[in-house]
């Protein structure tokens, strides 16, 4: 799963030590407990803390480009990775590890602003270019992983989850009664608001620049759903059903299959409803596993059971008295 954590003076602000870099950090070793990684240079602190799963040995964070003037934590997976390393290769960058992360530096350093176009992954990743004096934050085109962030008069503030950032001691505990309406009539927050004031959720496939030394902020989208052009709408309407269905599919295949990628044993959460079946029955031979509860109305224990039994794959389920 992996955390990530850290902060940055605006217009040449101090930075808190390199202590409380580290209690942000501890706040999520439950996100990774296999690693911790940190750095605090020019005001900038960046803290990770790793669940290996690719590159167990060599890949901790933060990581960097040839000279460090790139550094990058993320919280995530680039599923592309392979085909990204090569041609970062092929283009003269040097790698030290097989991390998957590891390529993101050196896209930054060709593109910029355009670095992650071509990468295929969830992710919540911070950025640093100390060239640029500036400090770009991004989450995955749908979201999958979070990433929260609050900019102050004197600092920027970002971390995985809320309470990595509150440990900062940057940001106020103040309630945002506007958000906390929306949960009770909607038992969620939306984007970009949270429980708190002035403290933000990046949105899926947005993109945030902060030029550090003059406090400016720029956001946008990097990413939206594709839609189609009136000729391919045409093409679409005359395909038949069941083409759909071998095209969707062969799709999620494809998909399941690039995430399987791993240097440690995977497994897959499993309800017996249609969207977690369908991703074990692309995985093949599978390990699964179901939390139920002691109340009829949450259990789906008997769903995930008969899914299991019908693909024949190891199942693990427990019972939350």
């Amino acid at each position: 799963m992996c955390g990530i954590a850290g902060f940055a003076g605006l217009r040449g602000a101090d930075s808190p030590p390199l202590e409380v870099l580290r209690g942000m950090c501890r706040t999520l070793v439950h996100r990774g407990p296999d690693a911790e990684g940190v750095s605090l240079r020019n005001g900038v602190g960046l803290a990770a803390r790793r669940l290996a799963i690719i590159d167990v040995g060599g890949g901790d964070q933060p990581l960097s480009n040839e000279d460090g003037s790139v550094e990058v934590v993320f919280n995530g997976e680039v599923f592309n990775y392979r085909e990204l390393q090569a041609g970062v290769r092929n283009r003269g960058h040097r790698l030290g590890s097989e991390s998957d992360g590891e390529v993101l530096p050196h896209l930054w350093e060709e593109s910029h602003g355009e670095f992650l176009a071509p990468v295929n992954g969830m992710f919540g990743l911070a950025l640093y270019d100390s060239r640029r004096k500036l400090l770009v934050l991004a989450r995955d085109r749908l979201g999958i992983k979070p990433l929260y962030y609050a900019i102050t008069p004197s600092h920027v503030v970002f971390g995985s989850e809320i309470k990595a950032i509150l440990a900062s001691g940057l940001v106020e505990r103040d309630l945002d009664f506007d958000s906390l309406r929306q949960f009770l009539a909607w038992e969620y927050v939306p984007a970009p608001a949270t429980l708190l004031k002035g403290l933000r959720k990046l949105e899926p496939g947005e993109l945030l620049e902060i030029q550090l030394d003059t406090g400016r902020v720029a956001s946008r989208a990097y990413w939206d759903v594709p839609l189609p052009d009136e000729e391919q709408a045409h093409i679409d309407a005359r395909i038949e059903d069941k083409d759909w269905e071998n095209m969707v599919g062969a799709a999620l295949q494809t998909s399941v299959h690039r995430q399987l990628v791993s240097d440690v044993p995977l497994g897959a959460f499993l309800s017996g409803g249609v969207d977690s079946s369908l991703v074990v029955s692309a995985m093949g031979n599978a390990s699964t596993y179901s939390i139920g509860f002691n109340d009829p109305g949450y259990n789906e224990l008997k769903w995930s059971r008969t899914v299991a039994e019908h693909l024949g794959v190891r199942h693990v389920s427990e019972v939350i008295q």
